[in-house]
């Protein structure tokens, strides 16, 4: 994995991410190469990684092992459909993060049959602590897969899913899903204003309690449902507040909510894939 020549094609916060990630965990800069059009864009790519820029789609993929499409779904047609005819023989996977673009679709902009891991990460990508989703089309050797997870895994935690459709759980899981912590953490910084903390001291202690859960539950290794039970005391204060949680039906509303996501992700696909 080393050895291989990725080309990125959009040098914006993901393919940022993705390049600090390799890096941090050993990858050599030289071996990386990024275009965007945006050549101060990639003049700063090369001065803080020291990886190698073009504004030319064509001349970084020409040497290029695998390709990662990190454009945004508007502008995929065309940068795909305009790498189709510069695809080089060394090329032997594409890698994609573009959101709600389906493998079939990329296979048919880029009129070949070569293997695809299509990847769902989300935003703490940007701090190497993502959490990501991938599927692999039928083409996709165990190398080439791999090869994908080894460039996803340098911006957090990766899981395979079996089908293409998963993908759009996976977008309302972890894709949405940091909105929904910053909404909960939101509006219990409000109720801790409401009940006469200061400003500052309602958003500190909310947020860390937030990182203090998530560490327990990563570090801990029991599941969060054991958790929960473990500071509910009987007839404690925990117990109220989780009573008035299961009265308003916070677990068929968050149930509700993921439902909705995942379908707006499955419709935002089926639109990409009419317009293909």
């Amino acid at each position: 994995m080393k050895q291989a020549q990725i080309a990125f094609i959009g040098g914006g916060n993901m393919a940022t991410s993705l390049i600090a990630g390799l890096i941090a965990d050993g990858y050599e800069p030289r071996r990386l190469i990024v275009s965007d059009p945006d050549r101060a864009k990639v003049d700063a790519l090369t001065a803080r990684f020291g990886v190698r820029t073009t504004d030319s789609n064509a001349a970084a993929i020409a040497e290029a092992d695998t390709l990662v499409l990190c454009v945004k779904p508007q502008i995929a047609p065309a940068v795909c459909r305009g790498l189709a005819s510069e695809l080089g023989s060394r090329l032997s996977l594409v890698v994609s993060v573009m959101a709600g673009v389906r493998e079939a679709t990329i296979t048919s902009w880029l009129g070949t049959d070569l293997p695809i891991v299509r990847a769902m990460p989300n935003t703490p990508a940007m701090l190497q602590a993502g959490a990501i989703g991938l599927h692999a089309s039928p083409q996709a050797n165990a190398t080439q897969r791999n090869q994908a997870e080894t460039i996803l895994r340098a911006v957090g935690m990766v899981r395979w899913v079996a089908d293409e459709d998963l993908i759009d759980a996976v977008t309302a899981i972890s894709g949405s899903g940091p909105a929904y912590f910053f909404l909960l953490m939101e509006t219990l910084e409000e109720a801790a204003v409401a009940l006469g903390l200061p400003g500052e001291d309602a958003r500190l202690l909310t947020i860390q309690t937030a990182l203090g859960a998530a560490r327990m539950a990563i570090e801990g290794g029991d599941p969060p449902a054991t958790l929960r039970e473990r500071v509910t005391s009987p007839g404690g204060t925990t117990e109220a507040a989780l009573k008035v949680f299961a009265d308003g039906g916070l677990g068929d509303l968050v149930a509700r909510a993921a439902a909705a996501a995942r379908a707006r992700a499955a419709k935002l696909s089926d639109q990409l894939t009419e317009q293909s």
